[in-house]
C-alpha cells in the first residue's frame, strides 16, 4: 500500500509511455525489468471503468510462489484492466474522460492499487475526441481546470495530464501555466500538434519552453520517430527539451530494452521474455499476438512470423517461439492449484446446483486444430437437429468465482450433456457440450480426417469451387493486418490501435 500520494516522483525518470493494445501488465513488467522507473497503462474510459467491479485474483505460479493480481472485470466478464503488486508503486493509471466526476469516481475506484493518476488530454483519435476526450479537451481549458482541480482534491494519488503543444506557443504556455495552478504533480507534453503525426517532426523547442517556464516537473514525449533508437539517446531527447523526464512510447513498443543501459538485448529473447508473462498472467492471446506483431516488425514475413499470423491460442503463441514445453508445464501446474484451492473451498466452486445425475458427462475439450477450419461441433449438431427435425440446440453456460472458468451444459432432445472439464471461454464450453453430445449418438463432430455428413461435403465442394471465396480472404486477414500495421508504423502513420 503507499502511504502518502507524493510518494511517486517524476523528476530524472525513464518512463513507459500509455499505448492502446499494447500497455497491459506483460508490457509494463517487461518494461520494469529493463529499467523503466514508471510505467503507465494503456489509456481506459471512465464510463467503461464505472462499470467495472474490482476483484482480487489470487492463485499460485507454477513456482510455487504466490501471483496475486487484481483486477477490474467488465459485466461481460471482461478484465478490464490487470494489476499486481509488484508494479503498484510504479504504475499510472491513466483515463479518458470529460467529465471531473466521473474523472474522480475512476480515481477512487483505482486508488489503492495504482501510484499515480493520469488524464489523456492529447490523443488526436476520433474515437477519443467525439467524446469531448483526448485532444478535444485543449479547446476547453475551464474544462481542463476543472477536471485535474477535482482530481487534485479528490485522490491520494498524485495527479498527471498529458497534452499536446497548440497552434501558437504563446496559447500553450497560457495553457500549461494554467494547468499547473491546478496543484497537478506533472505534466507530460507530446512535442506534436492535434493534427500531426509521427512523421512530422517533433517541436523540442516547444517542449523546452514549456520546461523552462514551468516549476512542477516536465515530461518529454514524442521522440521516438526521430531521436531514439537506443538508450542514450534517451538522455540525448532529454537534454534537448530540458525536460525533467522522458517518456518513450514507440521504441519501447519495438523493443522494451530500449530502457536497459547496458543496450538493447535481442528481439528474440526480448519476446520470449513477453510471452513468459503473458502466460503467466493469462493475458488474451490476441493482446499478446498483436505485441508480438509490433515487435516483430520486419520480421513479419518470416517463417517465424507466419506460425505467428496463424496461431490461434496462447498456446500456438508459445509454439510458435519455442515455448511449447513451458506453456504446458505452466498450465498444468496452474491448474493443478486451482483445483487445491477449490477442494478447499467447495462451497464457492460454483458448481452446477441442481442433481445432475442425469446428464451424460464426458472429460473433453474443444482443440481448434484437431477440426475442419469450416466445421465446428456446434455447427454439425445444429444441422443434425435440424435434419432430425428437432428443436434447436439449448445451450446452459456457467461460470466458476473462484478460477473464472466455465463450463456449458447443452439440451438437445430433452437429454443433456456436459464436459467435465471447464474452459477459458463460453465458447470453447460450448463446442466441448455440443462435442459430448455428437459422441455420445455417435455423430461426425467435423474433426480433421473424419467422415464427413453430406451437407458438410457440399459445404467443402463450394469452397473448393471459389478459392477466393469469403474463408480464404478471412484466413489472409492476421497476416495482412500485421502488414499494414508494420506499413503504417514505418511510413510513420499512427497505428489506429496504438496510443498517441
Amino acid at each position: 500500500m503507499i502511504e502518502h500520494s507524493l510518494s511517486l516522483c517524476y523528476r530524472n525518470k525513464l518512463i513507459l509511455a500509455p499505448m492502446v493494445r499494447v500497455g497491459t501488465l506483460p508490457m509494463r513488467l517487461l518494461a520494469l525489468d529493463y529499467g523503466a522507473d514508471i510505467v503507465y497503462c494503456e489509456e481506459l474510459i471512465d464510463l467503461k471503468m464505472l462499470q467495472c467491479k474490482r476483484v482480487v485474483n489470487v492463485c499460485l505460479c507454477f513456482l510455487a510462489e504466490v501471483l496475486s493480481t487484481v483486477d477490474f472485470v467488465a459485466p461481460d466478464d471482461r478484465v478490464v484492466f490487470r494489476t499486481c503488486e509488484r508494479e503498484q508503486s510504479k504504475v499510472v493509471f491513466q483515463m479518458g474522460t470529460s467529465d471531473a466526476e466521473r474523472a474522480l469516481a475512476v480515481a477512487r475506484l483505482v486508488e489503492n492499487d495504482v501510484a499515480g493518476i493520469d488524464v489523456n488530454m492529447g490523443c488526436p483519435k476520433e474515437y477519443s475526441t467525439k467524446g469531448g476526450m483526448g485532444a478535444a479537451l485543449l479547446s476547453d481549458p475551464d474544462k481542463i481546470e476543472k477536471i485535474l482541480s477535482t482530481l487534485v482534491k479528490g485522490t491520494r494519488r498524485p495527479v498527471t495530464c498529458k497534452i499536446r503543444i497548440l497552434p501558437s506557443l504563446e496559447d500553450t504556455l497560457s495553457l500549461v501555466k494554467r494547468i499547473e495552478r491546478t496543484g497537478i504533480a506533472a505534466v507530460t507534453v507530446h512535442g506534436r500538434k492535434r493534427e500531426e503525426r509521427p512523421q512530422h517532426p517533433v517541436s523540442c523547442e516547444a517542449i523546452k519552453a514549456i520546461a523552462e517556464t514551468l516549476s512542477i516537473p516536465v515530461i518529454a514525449n514524442g521522440g521516438s520517430h526521430d531521436h531514439i533508437q537506443k538508450y542514450l539517446d534517451i538522455e540525448d531527447f532529454r537534454q534537448a527539451t530540458a525536460a525533467s523526464s522522458v517518456m518513450v512510447a514507440r521504441a519501447a513498443m519495438w523493443n522494451p530494452s530500449i530502457f536497459l543501459k547496458e543496450g538493447l538485448r535481442p528481439l528474440e529473447e526480448v519476446m520470449q521474455k513477453y510471452i513468459r508473462y503473458a502466460v503467466h498472467y493469462e493475458n488474451h492471446y490476441t493482446n499478446t499476438k498483436y505485441c508480438l506483431c509490433q515487435m516483430l516488425r520486419e520480421q513479419l514475413e518470416s517463417p517465424q512470423g507466419r506460425l505467428l499470423h496463424a496461431a490461434q491460442s496462447s498456446q500456438e503463441i508459445c509454439e510458435a517461439f519455442g515455448l511449447g514445453a513451458f506453456y504446458e508445464e505452466t498450465t498444468r501446474e496452474l491448474n493443478a492449484r486451482r483445483a487445491e484451492l477449490l477442494a478447499r473451498t467447495p462451497e464457492t466452486a460454483g458448481e452446477p446446483a441442481e442433481d445432475t445425475s442425469d446428464v451424460i458427462k464426458m472429460a473433453v475439450k474443444f482443440d481448434r486444430r484437431a477440426y475442419s477450419p469450416q466445421i465446428t461441433p456446434k455447427m454439425c449438431l445444429l444441422e443434425w437437429c435440424r435434419k432430425e427435425k428437432l428443436a434447436q440446440p439449448v445451450y446452459d453456460t456457467v461460470q466458476r468465482p473462484l478460477d473464472r472458468l466455465f463450463c456449458s451444459v447443452v439440451t438437445v432432445a430433452e437429454q443433456k450433456y456436459q464436459s467435465t472439464l471447464w474452459d477459458k471461454s463460453k465458447k470453447l464450453a460450448e463446442q466441448a457440450a455440443a462435442i459430448v453430445c455428437l459422441r455420445s449418438r455417435g455423430l461426425p463432430e467435423g474433426r480433421l480426417g473424419e467422415e464427413s455428413p453430406s451437407w458438410h461435403k457440399r459445404k467443402r465442394e463450394a469452397t473448393d469451387q471459389d478459392p477466393e471465396g469469403p474463408r480464404a480472404q478471412e484466413q489472409a486477414v492476421p497476416g495482412e493486418l500485421c502488414k499494414k500495421l508494420f506499413v503504417a508504423l514505418g511510413s510513420g502513420e499512427e497505428s489506429p490501435l496504438e496510443g498517441w
